[in-house]
């Protein structure tokens, strides 16, 4: 199979506009992927299906991220007016001091896509999606419409992490109950504390049971 270089060179050439990037892995396995634009996202996977040297027919597996929002500290030099005296008279110079400066970059949440070629025998070939941001733009391009066994693993994302697959014929909980609140795979996902009782309950998910009860209680 082509590298992923190649193979963005080749998305580029039949998608205009494309806006692919590549995201390089520094682990060892080196699995760079491609990181796909929203707007061109559905045209990319057809191509990629649909091309005769790609083939890449079969989507394997549909994973969720959730990436937090960082602090970002840097350093940097600034120039600031200093005043000094020297023999009884004030001078003002300039002076470059190095300052730590610290900044927030927005969390996000990933769908990472691994596709393979079942008539060419190649693969994987990984491709993902990022959401604006954690909150209230969460959404991405389904990719059902371009390998149907997307529908079930991106309803699992959706529930489990949040991500709203625009297009896709039956987005609802899959794991979750309707009326379940929040997406438990989230990194600041916080569990509730009233389990109902269940016969092969843990210790622990009993002890968070009754302490909920006696708080609802009173006692």
């Amino acid at each position: 199979m082509k590298t992923v270089g190649e193979i963005k060179a080749a998305i580029e050439a039949a998608v205009p506009g494309a806006g692919v990037v590549v995201v390089s892995n520094p682990g060892p396995s080196a699995q760079h992927s491609l990181l796909l634009a929203h707007d061109r996202a559905v045209q990319v996977a057809e191509f990629l299906r649909d091309d005769a040297e790609l083939a890449l027919d079969f989507l394997s597996n549909v994973t969720g991220v959730d990436w937090l929002d960082k602090e970002i500290s840097e350093k940097v030099k600034v120039t600031k007016p200093v005043t000094n005296t020297v023999d009884g008279v004030e001078q003002s110079v300039e002076e470059t001091v190095e300052e730590t400066r610290k900044h927030v970059e927005p969390g996000y949440l990933e769908a990472v896509y691994h596709l393979y070629s079942m008539t060419k025998k190649h693969g994987p070939l990984v491709i993902r999606m990022r959401t604006a941001n954690r909150t209230d733009a969460v959404e991405m391009p389904s990719m059902t419409p371009v390998w149907r066994s997307a529908e079930f693993q991106e309803r699992e994302v959706f529930d489990l992490f949040g991500i709203v697959f625009k297009g896709h014929p039956d987005l609802r909980r899959i794991l979750m109950w309707d009326e379940f609140k929040d997406h438990p795979m989230r990194r600041d996902y916080v569990e509730p504390d009233d389990y109902e009782y269940e016969p092969t309950a843990h210790d622990e998910v009993l002890s968070r049971a009754k302490a909920h009860q006696q708080l609802v209680s009173g006692q």
